[in-house]
């Protein structure tokens, strides 16, 4: 039962330790003289009621709809934009590693802005992969 980390989580400490610093938290500290400034219960669930929605905010009824063969169709259109920008990183983080190899041994100096352009679009590459990923 996760109640009492539910209780702790809307309760706030003011705690004192030996040499008078005063700590703020919602979380007793051991060692230390805590009082409860505020303590704000959690509301029971109702039996047999369902989980809350992930958002609390209804939409409103004069919210535009998108029929869902319009929807999908700009899902495609995303789609193709996503792996549209992948590919481009991907050519832009192949040029930026040969532009680093040819630099060759120079000064260190002179390589760390090359070095940064690759880590940027291997990072974009990345994010990328990862949006790809998140698609329906």
């Amino acid at each position: 039962m996760v109640l009492p980390f539910a209780a702790a989580a809307n309760t706030l400490y003011k705690c004192t330790d030996e040499s008078g610093v005063v700590l703020y938290t919602n979380q007793k500290a051991p060692k230390k003289n805590c009082i409860v400034l505020s303590h704000q219960a959690a509301p029971a669930p109702a039996p047999g009621a369902a989980k809350p929605r992930a958002s609390a905010t209804p939409t409103p009824g004069d919210f535009p709809r998108v029929s869902g063969s319009e929807q999908k169709a700009r899902d495609g259109d995303r789609r193709a934009i996503l792996d549209k920008e992948l590919a481009n990183e991907l050519q832009n983080t192949e040029k930026a590693k040969k532009a680093l190899q040819d630099a060759g041994n120079q000064p260190a100096d002179k390589l760390q802005p090359l070095r940064d352009t690759v880590a940027l679009h291997e990072r974009n590459v990345e994010s990328l992969k990862k949006e790809l990923g998140n698609l329906r």
